[in-house]
């Protein structure tokens, strides 16, 4: 008999949560760690079929505002990334870079794709007919992690979608800083139930090249903030590094306004894993999960032909109303089938046996209530909006999870009490100016944790002074750690 360690999961979330998402990442086959390259993981077929129902969710919001798919090449020739200097600055010491071809340019691992996709911007934009221009690619990226990696959380590999636009004004790039930070609402918090602080970050904490970024700060378990999507607006210095220019109305030519958006779906996963899952495994949103609905039949010898005949009809019959249903026919025994699939984070389950046959209903067990109820054959359309109810339990569920950690300081022992706690502190600041950075560096110092930014999508006024220097606040920032 397996032991009930191998089984299921041996440590509880709030106990060890470090433990927990290991076991979770292991024993729901969402990874297997044992590539043996340091920072790159296997994502096997139910964390990849996840990973493509978020894509699939992702790309249609960004299709739907206008952005277009492309693909680029994963090599950018070094004289790209010189071209614009913040950026390779910022970025050349996590590049990955091919051995050099003799008489060829050395080629770099993309990190992030301005560098190559900037260059046929320059060949494809010439009026401003051809404006905004929108583009997006689905890509894997690759960075030299040297901090400890963390699968699907800090990786030297990890999977997205970038987006990269083109404006004829700043005012319309600034738009689209905005758009995007709808956009992580609808897909990321609506569809994927993960709520976030959109963190215009401070200066010193810029992306390479850009004027602002925001970024999207999800809390994890153990206390943790872990960065998802981010955009940023542009400064004009890639335009001028690359030479992308429009005639206007007038004739006149003028650079462009950019800006880049950037979702991590396998970090996003991440927070998706952490922040509903329970002691039992997985549970994922109807939205995304692989299976929405397993089917397990129950029989004996004598009425096995029987009820698979009838449990075939069931799952077509989920199949056609756009439910992803599937039949567990194998030969574990139903109770070991239970176990799996509330593993794997299925949020539905219907139990199919000789008495639910007769009584033309159907036992369904709801993942994240762990509770059975019944449920007619004749019903089975109602399976959708019970999808949508629990999706809807996950958020709200979260959404609290997120209100509680949120705690308003206004000394520096409010600011150590709560960070101790494993919380978010929101607090007065001198500035998130380039002035700042000397208060930043004694949160960092004193208190092991970052200044995280303003909100990115609304003003929060700030009253009183600093919590670190004293001096006239300016910013309402939140403080908390990080990976």
């Amino acid at each position: 008999m397996t032991k009930k360690s191998e089984q299921g999961l041996s440590v509880k979330k709030d106990e060890n949560f470090s433990q927990w998402y290991s076991e979770i990442l292991d024993k729901a086959e969402v990874t297997d760690l044992r590539y043996n390259v340091k920072g790159f993981v296997v994502i096997r077929p139910w964390g990849a079929m996840t990973i493509e129902n978020m894509y699939q969710l992702y790309e249609k919001a960004l299709q739907k505002k206008g952005h277009k798919p492309t693909f680029f090449p994963v090599v950018i020739p070094e004289t790209n990334f010189k071209k614009e200097a913040s950026h390779v600055k910022g970025f050349k010491p996590e590049v990955f870079w091919l051995e050099k071809i003799k008489g060829e340019d050395r080629l770099a691992l993309r990190p992030t794709s301005e560098t190559a996709m900037y260059q046929m911007y320059s060949l494809w934009i010439r009026s401003h007919r051809d404006l905004p221009l929108k583009l997006y690619q689905r890509a894997n990226v690759f960075r030299y992690e040297t901090k400890a990696t963390r699968p699907l959380i800090r990786a030297r590999e990890f999977y997205w979608i970038e987006s990269h636009d083109c404006f004829a004004t700043k005012e319309q790039a600034e738009a689209q800083v905005q758009e995007d930070i709808q956009t992580t609402e609808q897909v990321m918090h609506q569809q994927f139930k993960i709520p976030f602080l959109p963190m215009k970050r401070p200066e010193w904490d810029k992306f390479a090249g850009a004027t602002y970024t925001v970024a999207s700060d999800v809390l994890m378990p153990d206390g943790k903030l872990i960065q998802q999507p981010s955009t940023h607006l542009l400064e004009q210095s890639f335009a001028k590094s690359f030479d992308i220019k429009f005639k206007d109305e007038e004739g006149k030519e003028k650079y462009v306004w950019q800006t880049c958006y950037g979702p991590a779906i396998s970090r996003i996963l991440a927070s998706v894993i952490s922040m509903h899952g329970d002691n039992s495994g997985l549970i994922l949103p109807f939205a995304i999960s692989p299976i929405q609905t397993i089917l397990i039949p129950i029989y004996n010898k004598e009425n096995k032909e029987k009820t698979l005949k009838e449990i075939e009809k069931i799952n077509s019959a989920l199949l056609e109303l756009g439910i992803k249903s599937e039949i567990d026919n194998s030969e574990k025994r139903p109770g070991e089938k239970y176990h799996c699939w509330e593993l794997k984070g299925v949020p539905f389950r219907l139990e199919i046996g000789e008495k639910e046959l007769k009584e033309k209903t159907l036992t369904l067990h709801i993942r994240d209530l762990n509770k059975r109820e019944e449920l007619k054959i004749s019903d089975l359309k109602n399976i959708s909006k019970l999808g949508k109810e629990f999706d809807e339990r996950l958020g709200k569920k979260a959404e609290q999870f997120m209100k509680n950690k949120i705690i308003d300081c206004k000394t520096k022992s409010d600011l150590k009490k709560v960070l101790k706690e494993k919380k978010i502190a929101r607090t007065n600041f001198c500035s998130i100016s380039k002035d700042g950075a000397k208060c930043a560096e004694v949160v960092e110092k004193e208190f092991n944790a970052e200044v995280r930014g303003i909100l990115g999508n609304k003003k929060e006024k700030a009253v009183g002074n600093c919590v670190i220097c004293n001096k006239l606040a300016k910013e309402v920032v939140y403080i908390g750690k990080s990976y």
